[in-house]
């Protein structure tokens, strides 16, 4: 069989009674982070618009958009959920493909079970799916296609989609495979657009676009079958570069929730180990930033190529600056939402310090690491190297640290009773009889799950 095809067959035979426990447990992880994001995302200004612009063409108002009071169709909805949980770029990354794997998936599933029963079961057992659909086929290109300038969660979060909902849906095997064919055909996004408000477009497209194709092809709507190592495929197209091994092998065995990670910063991956040493730096010696000369840090070189932007205009431009990630981690000793915005981006404390800044790339320091130097007035100058940055694979958030994660950013839309009956919620989500109750309740004007 071709690449495509077992694909497709891995996600229609899957058999939730065969998955390892581990990987469940891992999907729950993800999901409360998941929800988390799209409840702080709910309240900024790039959702709004989005649901002023596109309210007078929504079809029949079916489904919930998280944290919001307003409904939509189903397929709206999952691009308006897309939106609001990618805007503060604090959802999870699988750091070998910078993929952010679960917005993608997520948005469309829980605009699906928002307007569709689904159990919790059956809701979670299709998010595995999509997530290690769009984990593989983003493995298969990586990292040509990312270097090309592709953004790799749209493109290959719209396969994962598909997939999810696809499942949902019971596609038969030729139907999953029309699906690909139909998600590929839709598959886009650029990494230009990081730093304004349709960088978190792009992944709710990707759910939007691949819940579309779930629909189409459940209704026989033909593709293409060989979707992604056709000759005019996605990975011939898109970068020419395509490792099919990537996407078969271990399949049903390895999985890609594994080696998910999640943030402890607001921002981009790859700046995180500096406003981590820096924020250490800020701890131990509480340096005053008007004592601060010059800032010099060794970075890995994708930093420079993801997170260069030292002009600030914009406040989601700080997300994508190592600059700014230097002056929030020495001034303030973190990187929570209230270090991007428009208010921090024009603080003239940070201000001096990113002008102070420099970065300079160096293949020997790994994406986990920074070398940081920090020069100060007395002529003392406090250094720190940076092994391994919180957040990472080999010191990830606990339990308990997502947990809080979720109700800093869940308090923003929901009181804080109905953020701690979401949490168990979440914890559990496998067991509901409707996963729609939990979508409904996250609306601000409803009570909670009696």
């Amino acid at each position: 069989m071709f690449p495509t095809e077992v694909l497709a067959t891995y996600v229609v035979d899957s058999d939730f009674d065969a998955l390892p426990i581990d990987v469940v447990i891992e999907a729950k992880r993800a999901l409360l982070n998941y929800l988390g994001c799209a409840l702080g995302g709910s309240i900024e200004p790039a959702l709004s618009i989005a649901i002023t612009t596109l309210a007078p063409f929504s079809g029949k108002p079916t489904a919930c958009v998280l944290g919001r009071s307003e409904r939509f169709d189903a397929l709206h909805a999952a691009l308006l959920n897309g939106i609001g949980s990618h805007v503060h770029e604090y959802d999870d990354t699988t750091p070998k493909n910078y993929v952010h794997p679960s917005v993608p998936v997520a948005s469309a599933l829980f605009a699906y079970a928002s307007a569709n029963l689904v159990s919790g079961k059956d809701f979670v057992h299709a998010f595995i799916l999509g997530f290690e659909v769009e984990s593989r086929i983003a493995d298969s290109v990586y990292p040509a296609h990312y270097e090309a300038g592709w953004h790799i969660t749209s493109t290959a979060g719209v396969f994962g989609a598909a997939a999810a909902v696809g499942r949902l849906l019971n596609l038969d095997k030729r139907q999953m495979v029309w699906a690909f064919g139909l998600a590929a055909t839709q598959s886009a996004g650029i990494r230009e657009m990081f730093g304004s408000m349709a960088k978190s477009f792009q992944p709710g497209r990707a759910a939007q676009n691949g819940y579309t194709a779930a629909l189409l092809a459940q209704a026989d709507f033909t593709a293409g079958e060989k979707a992604l190592e056709g000759p005019r495929g996605f990975a011939e197209v898109t970068t020419g570069v395509f490792d099919a091994s990537k996407i078969t092998s271990g399949l049903g065995t390895d999985f890609s929730l594994r080696v998910n990670a999640y943030k402890p910063y607001a921002c981009g991956l790859v700046v995180h180990p500096t406003i981590d040493g820096c924020s250490r730096l800020h701890t131990q010696y509480q340096p005053d930033p008007a004592t601060i000369t010059a800032v010099r840090l060794r970075v890995t070189p994708l930093v420079l190529d993801l997170c260069n932007q030292r002009e600030l205009k914009r406040a989601l431009q700080s997300k994508y600056s190592i600059y700014h990630a230097a002056a929030i981690g020495l001034v303030r000793g973190k990187g929570g939402l209230q270090e991007f915005t428009q208010a921090a981006v024009d603080d003239p404390a940070l201000t001096r310090i990113r002008a102070l800044t420099t970065a300079i790339p160096d293949s020997s320091i790994t994406a986990d690491q920074v070398h940081i130097e920090v020069d100060l007035a007395s002529g003392k100058t406090l250094t720190l190297f940076v092994e391994q940055s919180l957040g990472n694979l080999l010191n990830p958030l606990s339990d308990v640290q997502i947990e809080d994660k979720f109700r800093d950013q869940a308090v923003l839309a929901l009181p804080p009773a109905v953020v701690e009956q979401l949490i168990q919620i979440c914890w559990s989500i496998d067991t509901m009889v409707d996963v729609g109750t939990l979508c409904r309740v996250t609306a601000p004007h409803e009570a909670g799950i009696n």
